[in-house]
């Protein structure tokens, strides 16, 4: 007689021979070549080459990717990157050939909504950043409340009582109105809005600043370069206000930024006309103060070894 054990029925399937299904709503992971995952066209969030970057290319070397980026397979068959921008470029910098990948059958709006949803929970986030992801997000929610096809209708959220500047602002914690805010950033003119992310200009002047036209937006930078200064919340406003009524001009913007400020340190300033003539045009405030520093120097040192000689 045989005394091995016969293998035990756990199931009635597997009494009756049925064979075990697979679970096809599981997503699958694929190892896609690195070369033929492409980013996602003008996404908002600037993947950079800073420390956190540097630990993560270490760690994928030691022990690859752990978690698969997501993207689309476009019409065209080439695969778009939706959430994975850092890891791709780590993977990238590491080496590796190819990445782990999930891909989701989703249309370029629903792409979109995703791509935001996921980079909102970083750790550090610009203003720029936050801006122009919001901004896409209420875009593609707009182009989906346009179509027939989609289950959520702007009928269907005004009956829930949802509105679409509260949705996009729920992910951060962010209120209708402050989701507003950061979209008004979009208006900003590049430089400008660099000067937000870098902290030069507080967030609501900077809000308040994206209510005025390019051209005047310029002559506020060029002003602001001149002047070493930084427009308040109040001045902003002002700046604002005269605009709106037509009577924001050069002069106008000089003498708002030129109006001191509380517990402002006293500067000393020099008109360009005055100092025009003592560099190139073109020369920028920057330069301007370093010559004028470098000049200041070589005078202060050219005394004192007078004195000495005396």
């Amino acid at each position: 007689m045989d005394e091995r054990r016969k293998p035990e029925i756990q199931t009635l399937d597997d009494l009756f021979g049925i064979p075990k299904q697979v679970d096809d709503n599981r997503e699958k992971v694929a190892d896609i070549p690195i070369s033929e995952i492409h980013d996602f066209p003008d996404q908002p969030f600037a993947v950079r080459m800073d420390d956190s970057m540097t630990a993560m290319i270490e760690s994928v070397k030691a022990v690859g990717i752990q978690t698969p980026a997501i993207a689309r397979k476009k019409e065209d068959g080439r695969h778009e990157l939706i959430s994975g921008h850092r890891r791709k470029m780590a993977a990238t910098l590491a080496g590796l050939e190819t990445m782990p990948v999930i891909v989701r059958d989703l249309s370029r709006d629903e792409a979109i909504i995703a791509l935001v949803d996921a980079n909102l929970q970083r750790e550090v986030i610009l203003p720029s950043e936050k801006a122009k992801s919001y901004k896409m997000k209420l875009e593609a929610m707009k182009r989906q409340g346009q179509r027939t096809d989609l289950t959520s209708s702007p009928m269907e959220m005004k009956l829930k009582g949802r509105q679409s500047l509260d949705e996009v602002g729920e992910a951060t914690g962010d209120s209708r109105n402050q989701v507003h805010r950061f979209v008004r950033l979009t208006e900003l003119s590049p430089p400008l809005l660099q000067m937000v992310d870098e902290g030069k200009i507080a967030f609501r002047p900077a809000v308040e600043l994206s209510y005025l036209p390019q051209d005047q937006q310029q002559e506020l930078l060029d002003t602001m370069q001149c002047e070493e200064a930084t427009p308040s919340l109040a001045q902003a406003q002002k700046l604002k206000r005269f605009s709106q009524e037509g009577n924001l001009n050069a002069a106008v913007i000089a003498s708002i930024i030129q109006e001191e400020k509380p517990n402002q340190v006293e500067q000393v300033k020099i008109p360009r006309d005055k100092l025009s003539k003592f560099f190139a045009p073109g020369t920028s405030a920057e330069k301007m103060q370093s010559d004028i520093i470098k000049g200041l120097e070589l005078l202060q040192r050219q005394r004192e070894r007078n004195r000495d000689a005396r």
